[in-house]
């Protein structure tokens, strides 16, 4: 993670907007603001270039490759995984 520049987000900030970010839904000064911080966050850029490749991974998995009993159990993982943060 990078050394703390004022008046910039943190990383953890970043890791909340990334998909906001990704998804063209941040405001023009909150996009700036990111896109600031990954000038110099070699961290935050590691893990943006990240999620890009899991969506693009994600995306080419089709549904019908997972049985009903695999689906239910990942999304039992998530929602799991969404529970203890």
């Amino acid at each position: 993670m990078s050394s703390r520049v004022p008046d910039q987000p943190t990383c953890r900030e970043i890791v909340e907007l990334v998909t906001d970010y990704l998804e063209e839904r941040l405001s023009l000064d909150a996009r700036t603001r990111l896109e600031q911080h990954l000038v110099y966050c070699d961290w935050c850029r590691v893990y943006l270039e990240q999620i890009r490749q899991t969506i693009r991974v994600a995306g080419s998995v089709s549904e019908e490759s997972f049985s009903p009993q695999r689906q239910e159990e990942l999304v039992r993982l998530f929602r799991d995984w969404k529970g203890k943060k």
